[in-house]
């Protein structure tokens, strides 16, 4: 299945890069964590402070793919009332700020099924969403998200991790744009102090099968981590839990969890020059 042009932003992004010399780094955080005022504020700063792309959640009770840090914040963030249309707004008031930084949402099928395909994703196309990662829909289950996904032109992300069959990956490289997100390890989200990587041939094969670009995630909390992603071969990574925990331990306090989380997203860009 083929479409449109949906990835303008992360292509230009990852032409921008290239250019430089660097890596993409993306700053993960859960919309409406811990209210929507504090939330908008957080998604400003992690552009301002260097993230190169954003992926965001829409809390979610069940995140099957999430580990206890995010989690929390989906509990944080559900607790405060947070609904997907104020998730929506928060996307359409950063977009509004910032028309060059690529926005992805990261969720579940529910989320998107309970709204309906086509209504969700015309509502992320109408506040500038670039891309949806649906984390419970495997690559045989996705041609139906794929084709809303591209009727709305936002970029259907897909997961690929070391022990994908070649014969899914030559599936996920026809259907996913914008990225791959590759994960660093089994199991669920979470900040890992040693990071073991095995991708050198994971990457090699997209590249391969002309997949959209890898970005690492799942565990990444370090500078060296970064460094050896991109080392791997990967186009770049996703860091959520580690910006996620610096944000939980500035409850009440928006200006210190703002300034925990810009000073990690400094450290981790500064690591994504090649």
């Amino acid at each position: 299945m083929t479409g449109g042009p949906v990835a303008t932003r992360y292509d230009a992004m990852f032409e921008r890069l290239r250019a430089r010399g660097e890596g993409a780094f993306g700053a993960f955080l859960m919309l409406g964590d811990p209210d929507l005022e504090t939330s908008a504020r957080l998604l400003r700063a992690a552009a301002e402070a260097g993230a190169d792309m954003l992926e965001v959640g829409i809390p979610f009770s069940d995140p099957v793919a999430d580990g206890p840090v995010i989690q929390a914040a989906a509990e944080r963030a559900l607790a405060a009332g947070v609904t997907p249309a104020d998730c929506f707004a928060l996307i359409g008031e950063f977009r509004a700020a910032f028309p060059d930084v690529p926005v992805g949402i990261l969720t579940y099928a529910n989320i998107v099924v309970a709204r309906g395909e086509g209504a969700f994703y015309g509502a992320s196309a109408q506040v500038g969403l670039d891309s949806l990662l649906i984390a419970d829909v495997p690559v045989f289950e996705a041609e139906p998200f794929v084709a809303a996904a591209r009727a709305g032109k936002v970029a259907p992300v897909l997961i690929a991790a070391p022990n994908t069959p070649e014969s899914v990956l030559e599936k996920l490289a026809n259907l996913g744009a914008g990225y791959t997100y590759c994960v660093a390890r089994a199991g669920v989200t979470g900040a890992d102090e040693s990071l073991a990587l095995d991708h050198r041939g994971l990457f090699g094969t997209l590249q391969r099968l002309g997949a959209p670009p890898p970005i690492l995630g799942f565990g990444i909390s370090k500078p060296e981590h970064v460094r050896s992603a991109l080392a791997a071969g990967a186009a770049g990574v996703i860091s959520g839990s580690a910006i996620v925990s610096r944000i939980a331990a500035n409850l009440g306090d928006p200006a210190a969890a703002e300034r925990e989380m810009v000073g990690f997203i400094r450290e981790m860009k500064a690591a994504t020059l090649r």
